[in-house]
């Protein structure tokens, strides 16, 4: 269930016709979660480089380029179909029904790292469907930690503290600028309503590519 955020609504709105402005602005977020004032750019760390490079097979075995994905925001995820946070499936379809139509895209990768994913991608992509009626990409069962990584995952692992490392856990989550760059990450614990990703997202998608 996704979470209720009316209250934070009126407050801000509230502070913006105290200020004397009639437009809420949705306040950035950084990185870290923290707040930012609503006009500052998200940037990504000092060393971060893009990562959507290369091809990989998806669900279906067909090879797609990573770099047919530049130019939206990116959310890339390490999924599993019998892990407890499998349920995210459906915050991560409803993130992107509702910013899809604004250049966002949410990329799924199976994996059975953590040993919890079925056994082929027909299975995967039966279940992603039926229980979750997911219609974001989702990729064919990779390694997404150590040495078999896939590509994007090794990538991933070698940008900056804060943004890269290994996912450790299933569900672990990378939003990526418009240039494919990682601006942050998310532990498998964070939700896809998460007002610090969502408020990060939201203000990717208000800068230019």
């Amino acid at each position: 269930m996704r979470r209720i955020t009316v209250p934070l609504l009126i407050i801000a709105a509230m502070a913006s016709t105290a200020c004397g402005d009639s437009t809420l602005r949705s306040a950035s977020v950084g990185p870290d979660g923290a707040p930012a004032a609503a006009d500052t750019a998200v940037r990504p760390p000092a060393g971060a480089t893009p990562v959507l490079q290369g091809t990989l097979p998806d669900i279906d075995g067909k090879q797609q380029q990573l770099a047919a994905y530049l130019g939206k925001v990116v959310l890339v995820v390490n999924t599993a179909s019998r892990c407890g946070y499998t349920p995210q499936f459906d915050g991560l379809q409803a993130l992107y029904k509702d910013h899809g139509g604004e250049g966002f895209i949410v990329l799924g990768f199976p994996s059975n790292d953590f040993k919890q994913e079925l056994a082929d991608d027909a299975q995967v992509k039966e279940f992603c469907s039926l229980d979750y009626g997911v219609t974001f990409p989702m990729f064919s069962r990779s390694a997404v930690t150590g040495a078999s990584a896939n590509t994007l995952f090794a990538a991933l692992a070698k940008q900056p503290a804060g943004v890269g490392s290994a996912p450790d856990w299933n569900f672990t989550k990378y939003l990526l600028d418009r240039r494919g760059v990682p601006v942050a990450r998310y532990a498998a614990s964070v939700p896809p309503d998460d007002p610090a990703l969502v408020g990060t997202l939201r203000a990717l998608l208000r800068q230019p590519a």
